[in-house]
């Protein structure tokens, strides 16, 4: 029972941190994109689209990384370039997304709710490591996508924080006029966070129906765009403090399933409001203290 909770965190919190990180990305370029849960959903029904008429995971992958980077280039035509409101930008692409998906969805597949499915993303053999008593199943038994996603969490850090090129993008989230008077172009920075956040989001979208539920059901994402929002709060907008928060509230979600499956007799309403319950809770407890890069949210035009 432990080892399936201790594997289901891990699974849970993939695609939350995945998406995480790439709004990390955004936001320390001086954006806030709630079009998030929009390019994630896209991403979810591209992939598993291109997947099962190609049947080809790598081709899925692509898909789905794809349709997260074309939501994102439409948010950066949109917040940049047309400096319209972040937010309002965002909202519409999440609504977008679920009129776009709900449309091709009955297009390709007939009436809502036709069963469609696809081969999983296999998990990487370690052999006899993956029968090790509890570290087997919560370190060993895993895919590609969640070994590539905790990976991630060094690496952006050290971008983000070490480089050349994560002090240019943390000067566009800070002080954008000051970066494009050194010759940076903080909107070309801006651009170059949005794609590279929407294939991280993308990719997420993907693990949820190559990995997760090996079909498309409509608003799949189910607000987890909007927990990997919170996430980044949550976690101070540190990568390793968003991993932390992304494994509590995997915790969260595997524990909803698992109170579930041992007939715990509460209404089922509670189980599905538990993680987003817990969003708010630490939200509401660790939100305020959060500091967020000065720009963030602010339309900017070049002077």
């Amino acid at each position: 029972m432990l080892e399936a909770f201790l594997s289901s965190t891990i699974g849970m919190a993939t695609p939350i941190l995945l998406a995480a990180l790439g709004e990390y990305l955004v936001e320390e370029a001086g954006m806030i994109n709630i079009g998030i849960e929009g390019a994630m959903l896209c991403g979810a029904f591209f992939a598993l689209a291109a997947t099962y008429f190609s049947g080809s995971i790598v081709l899925g992958l692509l898909g789905g990384i794809a349709a997260g980077c074309a939501i994102n280039a439409i948010f950066a035509a949109l917040a940049i370039n047309l400096a319209v409101s972040q937010v309002v930008a965002g909202t519409a692409l999440d609504i977008l997304a679920l009129g776009v998906t709900g449309v091709f969805y009955r297009k390709l597949f007939g009436i809502t709710g036709s069963a469609f499915m696809v081969r999983p993303i296999p998990k990487i053999p370690f052999g006899p490591l993956a029968k090790v008593p509890i570290l087997g199943p919560l370190l060993f038994s895993h895919n590609v996508l969640v070994y590539l996603t905790f990976a991630l969490v060094p690496i952006l850090s050290y971008l983000v924080t070490e480089t050349r090129y994560g002090l240019r993008l943390r000067a566009a989230g800070e002080r954008p006029e000051a970066a494009d008077a050194i010759g940076l172009n903080a909107n070309r920075l801006r651009w170059e966070a949005a794609l590279m956040s929407g294939a991280l989001t993308g990719l997420a979208g993907a693990y949820l129906t190559l990995a997760y539920a090996n079909t498309f059901v409509e608003n799949i994402t189910a607000g987890r765009g909007f927990v990997a929002l919170s996430v980044v709060i949550v976690g101070r907008w540190n990568p390793w403090g968003m991993a932390a928060a992304a494994l509590l509230f995997g915790a969260a979600m595997a524990l909803q399933f698992g109170l579930q499956a041992v007939g715990a007799n509460v209404p089922y309403q509670f189980f599905l409001a538990l993680p987003y319950a817990l969003t708010l809770v630490v939200l509401a407890g660790v939100g305020g203290q959060a500091a967020a890069p000065s720009a963030l949210g602010e339309p900017y035009r070049r002077g």
